[in-house]
């Protein structure tokens, strides 16, 4: 695909991936996101790269190993499915 008009929202296109930074309140939380990460790709049998970093930032980056490493509808789908529950998120913690 490799265009960045399709960029779903809050998400940046570099280097042939999507990359999106979460923050949450906290770790548990954090962890939490990541495991519900894993019904959504296991669905679309699609798997992000996940890291955690200053305890509660997630970082995702996306795009499709066997296309080249490179973004694909099945990147720009599973990013827009990570938003749906980012927002869900962010409903219950009252922001």
């Amino acid at each position: 695909m490799n265009n960045p008009d399709h960029t779903p929202l809050h998400w940046q296109y570099i280097e042939n991936e999507l990359q999106r930074t979460f923050i949450f309140r906290n770790f548990v939380e954090c962890v939490r996101f990541i495991t519900d990460i894993t019904p959504l790709a296991e669905k679309l049998q699609h798997h992000p790269d996940i890291s955690v970093f200053s305890y509660k930032h997630v970082k995702i980056t996306l795009s499709t190993h066997d296309a080249g490493k490179t973004v694909t509808q099945k990147d720009i789908l599973l990013a827009e499915m990570i938003n749906e529950l980012f927002d869900i998120y962010n409903y219950k913690s009252g922001r």
